[in-house]
């Protein structure tokens, strides 16, 4: 009689355990940075800076967030784009991996198989690049490869004027021809030269703006 009891008292607690048995959720995600304010898919447009159309973006996929610090696009899928001079003429082809645009630094951060050809026939290429929209410059503390029809420049740190006119290549190496040698651009090729000596294996901040060398204008 007395086990009967027992027994039906153990029944009993595993009942009422059951009635009583309470949800397991998890708590609610508030975490407003990681979400984005608007994502795009299968974009081509283009984007203007103080009423003059600068560039054409195709991507894949575009998020846009406000809310992080510093707000940015992310181009996640890839980016390809096309710069125009003012007068909307096609300047140069730009593609990257992956992009972050930074808008209130007006900075471009490109990541994974950079490529750059503009209508000079320069090729550039590597790994990750900076373009500065406050500064006009474009620069790289990765390996760069710059092919042009006259040479081959590689180099440990890039930097250029937005037009990839004007660049130079630190602790670089490459091939020249003779006709290298005369007028502006062997100038341009012993200044080259001499940044070669330049120390380049500190890497700054991801979204840092180079030190300008004092001949060139710089903002800070």
């Amino acid at each position: 009689m007395e086990g009967r009891v027992i027994i039906g008292s153990l029944i009993a607690a595993v009942l009422l355990g059951c009635n009583e048995a309470q949800e397991h959720t998890a708590p609610a995600i508030y975490d407003r940075d990681s979400v984005s304010m608007m994502t795009s898919y299968g974009v081509n447009t283009l984007i203007s800076d103080s009423g003059v159309i600068k560039y054409r973006i195709v991507t894949e996929r575009w998020d846009v967030n406000t809310v992080k610090n510093p707000s940015r696009w992310t181009f996640e899928k890839g980016v390809f784009f096309e710069q125009f001079d003012e007068k909307f003429h096609v300047e140069a082809y730009i593609q990257a991996d992956t992009a972050w645009y930074y808008d209130q630094k007006k900075l471009w951060h490109l990541r994974g198989r950079v490529r750059i050809r503009n209508i000079n026939g320069l090729i550039y290429e590597s790994e990750e690049l900076f373009w500065d929209g406050m500064t006009h410059e474009i620069y790289s503390y990765a390996f760069s490869k710059v092919t042009t029809p006259e040479r081959n420049m590689e180099g440990t740190y890039f930097l250029s004027d937005e037009h990839m006119r004007h660049y130079t290549v630190s602790n670089s190496k490459g091939s020249f021809t003779r006709e290298d040698m005369t007028g502006e651009k062997e100038e341009e090729q012993t200044t080259q030269n001499q940044q070669a000596t330049q120390d380049t294996t500190q890497m700054p901040e991801p979204i840092l703006r180079p030190k300008m060398e004092k001949s060139r204008r710089s903002s800070q």
